[in-house]
């Protein structure tokens, strides 16, 4: 079997070898499109992660959080699945030419189908950023600890089946609340009740409306999700190196 063995500061990326090091003419031939077994030496020597991310509409939290790794010697978005065949988050996936699939909801009350969709991208880690359809046990099981989501609200207030995007918003100005803000959290069988990684809170003003409140929800999704999948990422990472 043919095997290569690198300095300690290389990135091995989905089976292409990126080093840090003179491309002699054995990396021309062979190194970046030959699948070799790969040795590699040093605490700095890792293989990227990717990401898959699961969304429903407009997938701007979607193009933040691919444009976040898009250089990251950490992770890559390397899927986009929907479940709305017309959601906009497809335009944006095919701009940013990452792959996307289309798994309509109905199917996704079949976890063997949606597993098998999922399997053949080998993801090692999930994202759902405003999917609306319930992740399957099945998926849930096989990604357990590697799978989050966010939630615009601060859990476990205005959460749960029905709550997403302006229902959340209109049902936080309507109660008179003062603070809103948003969750990030592991993914469970159930709507938005697995453990909470992260909650960052944002000003509720006397005159708010639904739509100025989505915009400062916006800017904390924006600012603070990318960073905690990447913080995640990083714990699974060295959990895995130890």
């Amino acid at each position: 079997m043919f095997s290569l063995i690198l300095d300690q500061d290389c990135t091995v990326i989905q089976g292409r070898i990126f080093a840090k090091v003179t491309l002699f003419p054995l990396f021309l031939a062979y190194g970046l499109f030959f699948y070799p077994q790969t040795l590699c030496r040093g605490p700095n020597c890792r293989i990227m992660k990717k990401i898959a991310i699961l969304a429903s509409g407009g997938g701007s939290n979607a193009e933040n959080i691919a444009t976040y790794f898009h250089a990251s010697p950490l992770a890559r978005v390397s899927l986009i699945v929907s479940d709305n065949s017309r959601a906009y988050v497809l335009e944006r996936a095919r701009r940013l030419g990452v792959p996307a699939v289309v798994v309509p909801r109905p199917a996704w009350r079949d976890g063997a189908a949606v597993m098998q969709t999922i399997n053949a991208h080998a993801p090692d880690y999930i994202v759902l950023a405003g999917f609306l359809s319930l992740v399957p046990p099945e998926l849930v099981q096989a990604f357990r600890g590697r799978i989050v989501n966010i939630h615009p609200a601060l859990l476990p207030a205005y959460g749960g089946k029905g709550m997403y995007g302006e229902n959340v918003h209109r049902a936080v100005v309507a109660a008179g609340e003062r603070q809103s803000g948003i969750t990030i959290h592991h993914v469970n069988e159930q709507y938005d009740d697995g453990a909470v990684i992260a909650q960052y809170t944002c000003e509720v003003s006397p005159n708010e409306t639904p739509e100025t409140l989505a915009d400062k929800i916006h800017r904390l999704e924006y600012e603070h999700f990318p960073k905690i999948i990447e913080s995640e990422i990083r714990k699974l990472t060295r959990d895995e190196n130890k």
